[in-house]
């Protein structure tokens, strides 16, 4: 993929502050007309820069203000571990993130319940009943002094 030029990394930016904004707003802040603005970011929506657009949402308002990161170690290092764990992931509304990540250990999750009670059953009837799980380490958050996920 083409290297991005500055306006189309300041469109990006502006965008991931605030993705509802206005085309119109968004020329501005950028310096462009509205339509070679719109042009751009229907550009970046089809090269896939874009991949979509979505509400943040505060967890603690809709009642899941425990949040925890989640390393999780597997005992088998197979592509049908891995695919097993990942779909049972899948199906965890508890697990609002999963990477797949290198070193240590194979995943790490982030986790959104409650409180300590319902990541205690998170943790025992979800994570511990599966097979593939060796390790698990939690990581309670304390605070989010910068969190600019979309």
């Amino acid at each position: 993929m083409a290297e991005l030029d500055q306006i189309n990394e300041n469109i990006l930016r502006e965008l991931g502050r605030d993705g509802r904004m206005s085309n119109l707003d968004l020329a501005a802040r950028v310096g462009l007309s509205p339509s070679a603005c719109l042009r751009r970011v229907q550009e970046l929506e089809r090269r896939g820069v874009i991949l979509g657009y979505r509400a943040r949402i505060d967890p603690g308002a809709r009642g899941a203000g425990f949040i925890a990161y989640v390393a999780v170690g597997l005992s088998q290092h197979t592509k049908s571990s891995l695919e097993a764990f990942e779909r049972a992931v899948a199906r965890a509304p508890q697990v609002t993130e999963c990477h797949n990540i290198t070193g240590g250990i194979e995943y790490l999750l982030r986790v959104e319940v409650a409180d300590i009670a319902a990541y205690k059953t998170f943790h025992t009837d979800i994570l511990g009943a599966l097979p593939q799980v060796n390790s698990v380490t939690s990581y309670v958050v304390l605070g989010s002094p910068k969190d600019s996920r979309a």
